[in-house]
């Protein structure tokens, strides 16, 4: 059995334009797979053994669910399709967990657990982020393999279910599953992309970084701001100087350490072909804030950002005559891969120091902490070979975003497997993941379903960059 690019290509529009996706994706919505719930652990096993499982098994993949390895967590499946080991080996990663669904904050007449369609957009928990995006990704393989009569390449899927809480256990699981998981390349759906109109791959994503900035002058009581007001130190006034000490009032880095020292010209160059659609809802970038000096999407994806989350000092929502003794404040890094995480926290430090801050703690990283930033040259072989698949399906040639402006947990896959690894999202800015009334766009998806099975026809072709012999 032969068959044709263009076939492969209509058998998944297909598939979507008669409703079959979208009946499948309504079964997948309605598990409230909700990981920020600890009490949602047995929906998290009964999505993977019930839907995933059994979809996978139909394509022709063996399946093997683990546990997780950090107790009263979700679990991960590992599905694998192993034709011809001199072939490429695809790795996709997808996540079944949504975010708290906040029902009640739904408009009326959507639920988050019932996928409903209006017109181009259909709406549900998880149809964007992330259960409708790896299922596309699944139905696109289902489609090559029914046209051509195999996939021509060799496959491996891992699902999770804990992303949404910062993936925990991942990174120790993507180690001790070297072997299953090892791959030539990596590409996933998941996120939205830049421009609606246009195919897009992200070449990776920054990191985050979170901590607490606290100044505890360890006082008993309060002292009264009357008799003790400019005579005593102010814990608010200490902490608010010292993150003043920062940034400038207009926002720009002060401490060199946490900026890049150069950007590979393959970013730069990258950067400025991006097409970017405008939010309406959402105000204009402030061209005045931060590093005059650099475009909106350079500041994004080409430098280190500061926000501070949170303040506190004293009771602001019923304030006393006193003194405060204690402040902190709730900080986050945002960066990408030109700057080591680890240097951070020591150049705040010695930054604090040098300007007789030593009585402002830095509380330590966060328990939840953001994902590694993480990137794969643009210029990597199997992202040109990607861009040429996309531009040959839509006649265009996609955006390639060398590191999106959120997070996720490339870098794991990438640290412990030694890949390439890329995302091909299929949703966009305005489709309202982790807020009420998320969804996707009907056009979108059914283009995505055909450009998926064009890329993953192209594949099992010759032509693709050299590959490794991966074994099962």
């Amino acid at each position: 059995m032969a068959g044709s690019r263009e076939g492969a290509m209509k058998r998944a529009r297909k598939h979507f334009d008669d409703g079959g996706f979208l009946k499948r994706l309504a079964e997948w919505i309605a598990v409230p797979t909700e990981a920020q719930k600890l009490e949602s652990q047995p929906e998290l096993y009964r999505f993977l053994t019930d839907y995933v499982k059994p979809y996978f098994e139909e394509m022709g993949f063996e399946t093997t669910l683990y546990d997780n390895p950090v107790e009263k967590r979700g679990p991960f499946i590992i599905a694998t399709r192993m034709e011809d080991p001199s072939k490429p080996t695809l790795l996709t990663y997808g996540h079944g967990d949504v975010v708290t669904a906040f029902k009640e904050e739904w408009s009326e007449g959507l639920d988050p657990w019932v996928l409903k369609e209006d017109g181009d957009y259909f709406y549900g928990r998880g149809t964007s982020d992330d259960k409708g995006q790896f299922q596309l990704c699944m139905a696109a393989q289902h489609a090559v393999i029914q046209e051509r009569g195999s996939l021509g390449f060799n496959s491996k899927f891992l699902i999770e279910t804990g992303e949404e809480q910062g993936s925990p256990g991942l990174k120790k699981f993507i180690q001790d599953h070297t072997k299953e998981l090892a791959a030539d390349v990596m590409v996933w759906a998941d996120g939205p992309r830049l421009a609606k109109a246009r195919q897009e791959i992200d070449c990776g994503s920054r990191g985050g970084v979170f901590f607490d900035l606290v100044v505890d002058l360890k006082r008993e009581g309060g002292l009264h701001s009357g008799h003790w007001g400019g005579v005593m130190p102010d814990a608010g006034i200490i902490l608010a100087q010292a993150l003043a000490s920062i940034t400038t009032p207009k926002g720009r880095i002060l401490i060199e350490d946490w900026l890049p020292k150069k950007v590979p010209q393959s970013v730069l160059d990258a950067i400025a072909k991006l097409e970017v659609d405008p939010v309406k809802s959402l105000p204009d970038p402030d061209p005045e804030w931060g590093h005059t000096e650099l475009t909106t999407m350079q500041k994004v994806m080409a430098n280190t950002s500061f926000i501070i989350l949170a303040y506190r000092t004293g009771n602001p929502d019923n304030p006393v005559n006193s003194v405060p003794s204690y402040a902190k404040a709730r900080c986050q890094i945002r960066h990408t891969a030109d700057v080591p995480r680890e240097d951070f926290v020591p150049a705040l430090r010695k930054h604090l120091d040098a300007r007789g801050f030593r009585q402002v703690e830095i509380a330590g990283q966060i328990e939840r902490e953001q994902f590694p930033a993480s990137r794969t040259d643009p210029n990597e072989p199997w992202v040109a070979w990607a861009i040429e698949s996309l531009t040959r399906s839509t006649g265009v040639e996609p955006n390639v975003v060398p590191n999106a402006p959120g997070s996720n947990p490339a870098d794991y896959f990438r640290a412990a497997l030694d890949l390439p690894a890329f995302k091909i999202p299929h949703s966009y800015k305005g489709c309202k993941q982790h807020g009420p009334d998320e969804h996707g766009l009907k056009s979108m998806f059914s283009e995505g379903m055909e450009v998926m099975a064009g890329f993953y026809w192209d594949m099992g072709e010759p032509g693709t960059p050299p590959n490794r012999g991966i074994k099962s």
